[in-house]
């Protein structure tokens, strides 16, 4: 089934991709063209409120109709489709960016719950970490902000994780006198860094001085 929206002078019937809201559609009480909307000066609170959210529908469904549309050409008309988008006045990487997307989910696999956006955000994860976060995300109505924080934790994570596993034990024990490794921790609160990190810095610096030499790879020195 297709709505039809007036765009400018010119008339434009797109898929009803998004459930249906309750009662009339209100957009047919709202005029749209390309440079606004006429609304009724009698029109409803309820109305408008509607109107509002059926628009938003469209404004997200069309990240995809758009990056779908820039697939299909790219892949049958692929010398010179790029024409097609200078006759239609939009930016390419734009189009490039909703395109990306469009290729990472298939039709079975896009979510009418979450908006364009909240894909975009886990688009370039394996599929099986896509479809859990789209889980969770949809589950527990989280914002694309919230769904952007659990991305980056888990990628946090996971460095810390590769981190750790990369780390060579130098030695099962090193014998150090008790009162200097009081001396050093005392050393590195002066300098607000973790006792750790200012061991392996002062190592780097007397392994720079030993050798030489202005770098030594991965290493961090204090001023």
């Amino acid at each position: 089934m297709a709505e039809t929206y007036e765009l400018a002078r010119t008339a434009v019937a797109l898929p009803d991709v998004r459930p249906r809201m309750e009662g009339p559609a209100q957009l047919r009480q709202v005029r749209m063209n390309g440079v606004g909307l006429q609304i009724p000066r009698d029109l409803s609170f309820e109305d408008w409120a509607k109107a509002g959210r059926q628009l938003s529908g469209i404004v997200d469904s069309s990240a995809w109709w758009l990056g779908d549309w820039l697939v299909f050409g790219k892949t049958h008309y692929a010398d010179c489709y790029q024409l097609a988008i200078q006759g239609a006045g939009l930016r390419y990487q734009t189009l490039r960016n909703y395109a990306w997307v469009a290729r990472r989910f298939d039709l079975g696999r896009r979510r009418s719950a979450l908006t364009f956006q909240h894909h975009a955000e886990v688009a370039s994860l394996p599929i099986e970490e896509q479809e859990r976060l789209l889980d969770q995300a949809e589950r527990e109505m989280w914002s694309t902000k919230q769904l952007r924080s659990a991305v980056r934790e888990e990628r946090v994570g996971e460095a810390e994780e590769e981190e750790t596993a990369a780390l060579v034990p130098i030695s099962s024990r090193i014998a150090v006198p008790s009162h200097r490794v009081g001396v050093w921790r005392r050393a590195a609160d002066c300098l607000g860094v973790a006792f750790d990190q200012w061991v392996l810095t002062i190592l780097d610096r007397a392994a720079i001085e030993a050798l030489d030499s202005e770098f030594v790879e991965g290493a961090e020195v204090l001023v």
